[in-house]
């Protein structure tokens, strides 16, 4: 059996019952970070022997792992926060394992992207999630208008580095988009920060941003989106 196990993205309150219950159980922990899970089984007391399956050997190792699932091994695969497989490392052992018949079930728990919807007060159905934001600017510039032009919210996750050059391109190409910047979620120094492009724009210029980002992002609203809200 693997075990997809969702681990905490900041507070280490957030874990579940369930997940520690697992972690103390599997036989084997693959990890996206060794030293970071580490840390996370330290705090709880749990000793197991831990492998690393990271985005720069997850194709090579996956045959070694899956070979190990055949001959009854537990594996609990864990990234370095949240929900594994979603723009973290996974998807293709999962993959494997479902064309190989082996068992896999999810443990759900942390996630920053659902946390950012939930708390954004943007329109949270439909919503979809894109991973990292282009690094290019002309594939970024697509990005963002396809996220303004889309119905709901669109969620990226932004590096602190880029964020003041990302919301400079969207209050140039989008000057009436909904932006919410959702920073350092569940941690000491949360923030969700609401406002247009060039409002977020200057706020960020004046203080530039630290941490771990999740942008959400919502085409500007609409007389008739207004009235329906009103009649709630």
């Amino acid at each position: 059996m693997l075990y997809v196990v969702a681990t905490p993205i900041g507070n280490l309150g957030d874990i579940t019952l369930r997940a520690l219950d697992t972690l103390r159980e599997c036989d084997l922990i693959a990890a996206e970070d060794t030293r970071y899970t580490g840390r996370l089984l330290q705090h709880y007391e749990i000793h197991k022997p831990l492998i690393s399956l990271h985005d720069h050997n997850e194709i090579a190792r996956t045959p070694e792992l899956l070979e190990r699932l055949k001959q009854g091994i537990r594996i609990a695969l864990v990234t370095d926060a949240g929900t594994p497989i979603l723009s973290d490392p996974g998807f293709r052992l999962v993959r494997a394992c479902r064309e190989a018949g082996i068992a896999c079930t999810v443990l759900p728990g942390a996630s920053a992207i659902t946390a950012a919807v939930a708390g954004s007060g943007l329109p949270p159905m439909p919503f979809s999630f894109h991973g990292f934001l282009p690094v290019k600017s002309g594939r970024r510039a697509n990005a963002l208008a396809t996220a303004v032009a889309a119905d709901g919210s669109t969620v990226f996750f932004e590096s602190p580095h880029r964020l003041v050059k990302t919301l400079a391109q969207l209050a140039a190409d989008c000057p009436e988009a909904r932006v919410c910047v959702a920073r350092e979620l569940t941690k000491h120094f949360e923030e969700y920060r609401n406002g247009s492009p060039a409002e977020l724009f200057a706020h960020y210029s004046a203080h530039p941003p630290k941490g771990e980002i999740t942008l959400v992002i919502a085409a500007p609203a609409r007389k008739s989106d207004l009235a329906s809200e009103e009649t709630v």
